[in-house]
């Protein structure tokens, strides 16, 4: 199936992409609020760099067809980290947001196994 002559699988993929991206980037330039928030979590305060810099390297592995598995498979990883952070903190206001990257890595997964 496609849209214009792109393929559903590479819409969702650089849907997940440009979500990954967008949380890398606010994780980068959050501050000192982010780098507090990450220390409440229990993390150190450079701990926002290093989830930035993951979710970075996941959306450019999501993007090319080669690498998207190993980019699904790291994002997933890391979305389960961010999952029981916020559950075991009882921060439920940041779950909304965590499954929608777990419906988004779903869908991706789904879509390359049918195809």
């Amino acid at each position: 199936m496609s849209i214009f002559h792109i393929s559903v699988v590479n819409v969702v993929a650089w849907i997940l992409a440009l979500a990954f991206t967008g949380a890398g980037i606010g994780n980068a330039a959050g501050g000192a609020a982010i780098q507090a928030q990450f220390q409440r979590w229990g993390y150190p305060a450079w701990w926002n760099f290093m989830t930035a810099a993951l979710e970075l390297l996941d959306a450019v592995l999501i993007v090319f067809p080669a690498t998207r598995i190993f980019g699904l498979a790291l994002g997933a990883m890391v979305m389960i980290a961010a999952t029981a952070t916020v559950i075991g903190r009882r921060e439920y206001k940041h779950l909304p947001l965590c499954v929608v990257f777990v419906v988004l890595i779903g869908i991706n997964l789904a879509l390359l196994a049918v195809h």
